[in-house]
């Protein structure tokens, strides 16, 4: 928790107690359903919470604002995202039923009344949403092309409605198609050794050109 509260200082009380809760909602049902890796439960707070919260860092959310998490998991990047903007309406998407129950009980856990959680596959969701984030579910262009048509036209953000993709490694050739993507290295913003290979992909809503 002292890692979240260093990069964000002006967490109210519900916040950091909603954030401190993750830890004992995640190990408890990790026993039941192993949504995240032994090793990384031990490391809840830098791995999943503060990498989700490095989109943060790239695109901060407007009140009102609809986002969809593609392929969330037990709940990363939406849950922490979700904690940190309470006016802003998160839906969670990902075809594992058990991953989506998990992230239901967490809500549950916390209280958070900004988040919708659906068991399907994103191509049969239905809606639009002003930004669309994951981490690295999958190759970019697969991606874009399963959430083809869910990003709003119109842009209430200074920067255009699009994706917000946490990826890690080298991802030139992977994105050498999109030449308006841009690549928000994370160690710009976190100092921890971990960051040193992960960033935030940001491609505005006309992919391509």
């Amino acid at each position: 928790m002292e890692l979240i509260s260093k990069y964000f200082t002006q967490l109210t009380d519900n916040q950091k107690n909603q954030f401190e809760k993750l830890q004992e909602l995640y190990e408890d049902w990790n026993l039941k359903i192993n949504v995240v890796s032994r090793k990384d439960i031990d490391e809840l707070y830098l791995r999943h919470v503060l990498h989700s919260l490095g989109i943060s860092k790239i695109q901060p959310f407007l009140a009102g604002s609809k986002i969809l998490d593609v392929g969330t998991g037990g709940g990363f990047p939406g849950i922490p995202l979700a904690i940190l903007y309470p006016d802003v309406q998160f839906h969670l998407v990902d075809s594992i039923g058990k991953k989506i129950k998990v992230v239901e009980e967490v809500v549950e856990g916390l209280k958070l009344q900004n988040v919708k959680a659906t068991n399907a596959r994103v191509e049969n969701v239905s809606g639009n949403y002003d930004f669309i984030v994951s981490r690295a579910v999958a190759q970019m262009e697969t991606f874009v092309h399963w959430v083809d048509g869910k990003i709003a036209k119109k842009s209430e953000h200074e920067r255009k409605n699009g994706i917000l993709y946490l990826k890690g490694g080298n991802l030139a050739e992977e994105l050498k198609v999109y030449k308006n993507a841009t690549i928000f290295p994370l160690k710009d913003y976190f100092e921890e050794a971990f960051f040193e290979t992960k960033s935030v992909v940001y491609l505005p809503l006309k992919f391509k050109g």
